[in-house]
Order: C-alpha cells, then sequence, then structure tokens
C-alpha cells in the first residue's frame, strides 16, 4: 500500500475516495485476520499505514463534507 499525501487526497473525488476507503478497509480486515491466527505479516510496519491512510480519508471526507455544507449555508443568505 503507498503512502499518498493530502494534497493527493484533495485531488481525489468523493467518490474516488469511497472507494479507496472500501478497499482499503477490506485490506486492513485480511491483515487483522492474518495476524489472528498467528501468521506473522510481510511487512508489520503496513498495518500501522494502513490505519493512518484511512484516517487520513475519513479526515479529508470529513472536510469535503464541511466545505460543501458552508456552501449551502452561503448560498441561503
Amino acid at each position: 500500500m503507498a503512502i499518498i499525501k493530502k494534497k493527493e487526497l484533495k485531488a481525489m473525488s468523493k467518490s474516488e475516495l469511497l472507494s479507496k476507503l472500501g478497499e482499503l478497509r477490506k485490506d486492513l480486515i485480511k491483515q487483522n485476520a492474518q495476524i489472528a491466527v498467528g501468521t506473522v505479516p510481510k511487512s508489520p510496519g503496513m498495518v500501522r499505514n494502513m490505519k493512518k491512510l484511512a484516517a487520513k480519508i475519513m479526515f479529508a471526507l470529513k472536510e469535503e463534507k464541511s466545505k460543501d455544507s458552508k456552501e449551502v449555508t452561503k448560498k441561503d443568505e
């Protein structure tokens, strides 16, 4: 899983972010299942990076949502 910067996340559309987040969550589930079974992951730091990336994506989605709601309230005024 490649590291994605905030600038790259802001450039992505909402649908791309949601699909990336879904894909990331599936990978996390697989990694956590392997760890629970006792299999040593190929890269132990990968799980941590995946969690961080998921948090970044969720934050970007939240920012986009709040930005949209602010635009709606400005139009109403």
